[in-house]
């Protein structure tokens, strides 16, 4: 190998250790977690300041969610069934500010053809999981088109006495495909009275996105209401080694639904402890 060979390759070597930092510039990307916002927690405002709210709390994924006012002078609300140049404006939208939508929900779909239109809107869009409570009598209908579409259902649990409250009827559910699993939201777990590291454990390989909360139950009527993740009942530290410990790889949507006028330094603190605990459970 002669010496120009060799400053070539010295160079190449650099450029691609530079290009390769730059990817994984934050301490979760190594592990697959796309660590992204919901847009529901800036509900009170259009997507467009949802994105900007989003970016500027160090977060780069994006879980749209149906009827959001889109806004900067766009008419119209986040439809599963708008049209092609609709979609094409809000990709840009996106685009533009450097974010990646990775997620769409919570969507319920009521009929066969609105499934059918959902999963196209998903695939269009580059949407991975789609968050979801179908009934029973849709499941055999969303496996075989989670199936044919190669995306992501991933069945949310709200609160107690909601359907997929409890991981069990999370597991009955998923009848064999691996493209059915859970939306894990912990905060909601803690809220129903459950423990959110035994509720994983339970959904073993089967946890494909997370609605990531803390919550706290200090309110003078004694509801559960969020904080700065860390500071919750929703063990997060634990929470984050059991995600380490499953290889979880996928979406992690901040949904943060407290102080809505102005949540956005919130969430920026959460996402800041997010990365030094998970920097603490890797060391």
């Amino acid at each position: 190998m002669n010496y120009r060979t060799k400053y070539l390759l010295s160079g190449l070597i650099v450029v691609m250790s530079v290009v390769s930092a730059l990817a994984q510039k934050n301490p979760e990307d190594k592990a697959g977690w796309k660590l992204g916002a919901q847009a529901y927690s800036f509900r009170l405002f259009p997507f467009t300041e949802a994105l900007r709210k989003i970016d500027s709390c160090g977060l780069k994924y994006v879980e749209i969610y149906p009827g959001q006012t889109i806004g900067g002078g766009i008419d119209g609300k986040m439809d599963f069934n708008m049209d092609a140049t609709a979609r094409q404006t809000i990709k840009k939208l996106v685009k533009d500010r450097g974010l990646t939508i990775v997620a769409y929900g919570v969507i319920s779909p009521k009929t066969d053809q609105d499934w059918q239109a959902v999963f196209e809107f998903a695939k269009d869009m580059g949407v991975l999981n789609i968050n979801s409570e179908p009934t029973p009598e849709q499941m055999p209908l969303v496996r075989k088109l989670a199936e044919q579409y190669k995306i992501n259902v991933a069945l949310h649990n709200h609160p107690k006495p909601s359907r997929y409250w409890h991981p069990d009827t999370v597991l009955a559910a998923i009848g064999g495909s691996k493209y059915v699993g859970s939306c894990s939201d912990i905060g909601h777990w803690v809220r129903s009275g459950l423990d959110p590291v035994e509720c994983l454990k339970k959904l073993n390989g089967h946890v494909l996105g997370m609605h990531f909360k803390d919550v706290k139950q200090d309110t003078p009527d004694g509801k559960y209401h969020d904080v700065v993740w860390g500071t919750g009942d929703s063990k997060v530290e634990a929470v984050i080694a059991e995600l380490k410990r499953q290889r979880f790889k996928g979406p992690i949507s901040a949904e943060y639904e407290y102080h809505w006028e102005n949540n956005g330094p919130e969430i920026a603190e959460s996402v800041k402890n997010f990365r030094a605990i998970y920097n603490q459970v890797n060391k």
